[in-house]
């Protein structure tokens, strides 16, 4: 097992990887306090994880949604809070330039859904040599990732990773076909699955995106069952005071109960 992501995973006993956190970074005290508990979490349950949050949403519905800290200042509450906790930390980065400065503070690299085709900052975020996961658009097929990873590998960085997130079906509604799965697999990538997002209902409150949450744990249990890698989860401790994406977040008191019965549906599936 070459690839980084498949490292995480490569002992006996079957399990997958965690990619959580919050949707942004509302403030220093929010991020740590989710980061904390999803590491005595899945320290508990004996899950590798790796904690995301985003320092910008650069693809927000309206100009008057919440962004972030930005750059600079968001990168500089990841570092603190990956050093005290002894964390892995993931982002997204949107421009090419950003890609060699966020490095030194990130340890995996990720191009969100909508820059999924942006062939200079899939290669910038390649050439860094950190692993690097890339969200599949909802406006691709999953074959089409084939195109993605054929970028990807003219940098020489064999650590990537696809994640599903849905695809477009309709006005502001996304489905999943978990084919998908193995779809992915087979071009050679590891797959991570984005649950909260595939609940999304983009742009269905009109000046900012929906969704409905209690559908996270029945697209959780179907991806792991279809041989998912990874999960990707947005969480928050009350996910309707979020500042993004509260309606397709995780409550954080549901989580341990939900990765315990993911652990035991990723036994059974093996």
């Amino acid at each position: 097992m070459n690839n980084f992501f498949l490292k995480l995973i490569d002992r006996p006993d079957p399990v997958f990887f965690l990619i959580a956190g919050p949707c942004v970074i509302e403030d220093y005290d929010m991020t740590y306090l989710i980061a904390n508990q999803l590491k005595q979490i899945t320290d508990k349950l004996d899950i590798p994880f790796i904690f995301k949050a985003s320092f910008d949403k650069a693809n927000r519905t309206s100009i008057h949604s919440f962004r972030g800290p930005g750059f600079d200042e968001g990168l500089t509450i990841l570092d603190t809070i990956k050093k005290e906790l002894n964390l892995s930390i993931i982002s997204d980065i949107h421009l090419p330039d950003q890609a060699q400065k966020a490095a030194k503070v990130l340890d995996i690299m990720q191009i969100p859904a909508f820059l999924c085709r942006q062939t200079d900052l899939i290669l910038a975020a390649c050439k860094t040599g950190k692993p690097v996961n890339i969200k599949k658009g909802q406006f691709l097929s999953p074959y089409e990732c084939n195109n993605i990873l054929n970028k990807a590998k003219q940098s020489g960085n064999p650590n990537i990773c696809i994640t599903e997130r849905g695809s477009s079906f309709g006005y502001n509604n996304l489905v999943v076909d978990f084919r998908s799965i193995q779809i992915i697999k087979d071009l050679g990538s590891p797959v991570v699955f984005d649950a909260t997002h595939s609940v999304q209902l983009p742009g269905g409150a009109k000046d900012s995106s929906a969704g409905d949450r209690a559908f996270i744990p029945t697209l959780s249990k179907a991806a792991i069952a279809s041989g998912a890698h990874g999960l990707f989860l947005e969480t928050h401790p009350e996910p309707e005071k979020a500042l993004c994406d509260g309606p397709n977040s995780l409550p954080l008191s549901d989580m341990e109960d939900l990765l315990s019965t993911l652990l035991a549906i990723k036994k059974a599936a093996g």
